[in-house]
């Protein structure tokens, strides 16, 4: 219920509307409940006494109740719908920019397909909540309450029974939600798993195809969807029983009404238009506990969304924008630098790690997989946040720095580059929005990529979604581009040139290292990819285990000679290695 509540606060946003939509049902509802008062004294005072003028009198007010209800309604139904979507709208917002601030660390806790469940899925199902609630709750309360009183004034002797059949519904109901709530949890956690097989079925469809595993594929899916129908099937099995235990009551008080009226009408103890109104406010009474029993079951779905949605909006970033300094240069230091991905985690992942790279510089990066060196220099950006240690940039820890303005600074380009649906100069102007044509096109000469950008059919021709209409080596020179278009202070590049030809990368790079100011961090697999490099470090089990120049590692560390040895036939000349 506290996470319900939570995410309701977002009314604020717009309290005019839900306001005018209150007010509106309030007043229909008591339109609605002055109809079977005034309808007793028709048949009291009009058709028992034989008076037409009462009739119409009275005939009149019921029909101008009835107006006035109707147009109320209708009303409360354009506010009400303009208040559901505005609120909708302001909650997955809150959501998306939540989902925006996070860190990896925050990624990391929740799955992308559990993300989209919950801006989707839950968020529909709090929309249909609010949708489908906030009359009934209005209309069966005001109708329970004011109903019982009235019924009460009109026949205190027959009013008792409400005090019975209450009781026994509030029972019957208390069963079907202790029962449902941990289905509906489960439920919505069913969602979770179809939306991560449906998302990896259709991200890894061509290894999928590749590899022939389209029936593995479908007995997956065939699982996940069963879940979901199975755990459906279940929870309705308990809350259909709602509506006939709610009607079996309804009738049952009607019926006793009936029986015991008739007696007090007989013995001249009670008017019959009073029966009547009495009768008419069982059914408003009976029939509002039933809505509030629907809002119940609705509500109990909810609070599932609601904690799985308040998960999403109470969890803070552990990356904080606490800095407002701004790069200025390029200086990148590291010292006594610890990292693991868990607080909670025995083994470090990086250990000790202490380097200088000045500006303009270079420094290359070898090691095995697995050897932490994506992790290395993903805390330059902090995208994740070192454990202990510092990272600095011009002499400041980069904690000081405005977060926006550090990432601005920081061009990463990664092995598996991700385009967007578009053009391609809709994709570069990512790096830039404000670049002119002159500055595309030089990045582009610099990445290797503006011959073949030509050939498509220039910078308007349309990648498709995810660039699926280029190779993986045009995807990760379009990138290093998109990259470049960012004039950073720092460079990045984690093995981003590994599905180019040797030729090809020895351009990029050599074209990298052409820019003044820049200092370039280069992880590589080969040794072509960094042996012209001011400085190389060798990383085994998140360690530097060597440090230095092409030739000089070649003399002193085992691990770099043998790699040397194997990639480039013993040749430790470094000018002759990058030929």
């Amino acid at each position: 219920m506290k996470d319900l509540k939570n995410i309701l606060k977002y009314v604020k946003y717009d309290k005019k509307n839900f306001i005018f939509a209150i007010t509106l049902i309030i007043l229909e509802t008591l339109f609605e409940l002055i109809i079977p008062f005034v309808m007793k004294d028709i048949i009291n005072e009009g058709i028992k006494k034989g008076s037409m003028s009462s009739i119409l009198m009275y005939g009149l007010i019921i029909i101008g109740c009835a107006i006035v209800s109707v147009i109320t309604g209708y009303f409360y139904a354009i506010f009400h719908a303009k208040f559901i979507t505005n609120y909708t709208y302001r909650l997955r917002s809150e959501l998306f920019k939540k989902i925006q601030s996070f860190s990896f660390e925050n990624l990391d806790f929740f799955e992308a397909s559990s993300l989209i469940t919950r801006i989707t899925n839950d968020v529909s199902v709090i929309q249909n909540t609010l949708s489908g609630s906030v009359r009934p709750i209005i209309r069966s309360v005001m109708m329970l309450f004011l109903g019982i009183g009235l019924s009460f004034i009109l026949s205190p002797k027959l009013a008792w029974i409400f005090t019975v059949a209450i009781p026994v519904l509030a029972l019957i109901l208390i069963f079907i939600i202790r029962n449902t709530a941990p289905k509906y949890k489960k439920l919505q956690e069913d969602i979770d798993q179809i939306n991560l097989v449906v998302r990896e079925d259709i991200v890894a469809i061509r290894t999928v195809k590749a590899y022939v595993r389209e029936d593995f594929e479908k007995s997956k899916f065939e699982q996940a969807n069963y879940n979901v129908t199975h755990t459906t099937t279940e929870t309705f099995k308990v809350s259909t029983l709602n509506q006939p235990a709610f009607e079996f009551t309804m009738y049952a008080v009607t019926v006793m009404i009936l029986s015991f009226g008739a007696k007090l009408v007989h013995n001249e103890e009670l008017l019959v238009g009073t029966l009547s109104a009495l009768l008419s406010y069982v059914m408003q009474v009976v029939n509002s506990i039933m809505m509030l029993s629907n809002i119940f079951l609705l509500l109990n779905r909810s609070f599932a969304s609601a904690t799985r949605i308040n998960a999403v909006l109470k969890e803070e970033p552990t990356i904080k924008n606490e800095g407002n300094n701004l790069v200025e240069k390029g200086n990148v230091e590291f010292r006594n630098v610890n990292f693991k991905y868990k607080e909670s985690s025995e083994e470090l992942v990086l250990k000790n790690i202490n380097i200088s790279i000045p500006q303009g510089s270079s420094l290359g990066i070898i090691g095995g997989t697995g050897s932490a060196k994506s992790t290395l220099v993903s805390l330059i950006c902090r995208l994740y946040e070192a454990s202990s240690g510092e990272i600095l940039i011009d002499s400041k820890n980069i904690k000081e720095y405005d977060l926006k303005n550090l990432r601005d600074s920081v061009s990463i380009v990664l092995q598996n580059n991700i385009l967007f649906s578009g053009t391609i100069r809709q994709n570069l102007l990512w790096g830039n929005k404000n670049a002119t044509n002159e500055e595309i096109i030089e990045a582009l000469k610099i990445a290797q990529a503006y011959e073949f950008v030509n050939t498509l059919g220039g910078l308007d021709y349309d990648l498709g979604q995810g660039g699926v209409n280029v190779s993986g080596g045009q995807r990760q020179r379009l990138c290093i581009a998109r990259a470049l278009l960012k004039h950073p202070k720092i460079i990045i590049f984690d093995d981003s040139t590994s599905a180019c030809d040797m030729e090809t990368e020895r351009r990029i790079l050599e074209g990298i290292r052409g820019l003044k100011g820049v200092t370039n961090i280069i992880i590589g697999q080969r040794i072509k990819s960094v042996c012209e490099a001011d400085k190389i470090i060798i990383l085994d089990d998140g360690e530097i285990v060597s440090e230095g120049t092409h030739q000089s590692l070649y003399q002193t560390s085992n691990i770099y000679k043998e790699l040397c040895d194997t990639q480039l036939g013993g040749n430790s000349d470094g000018d002759n290695a990058s030929a």
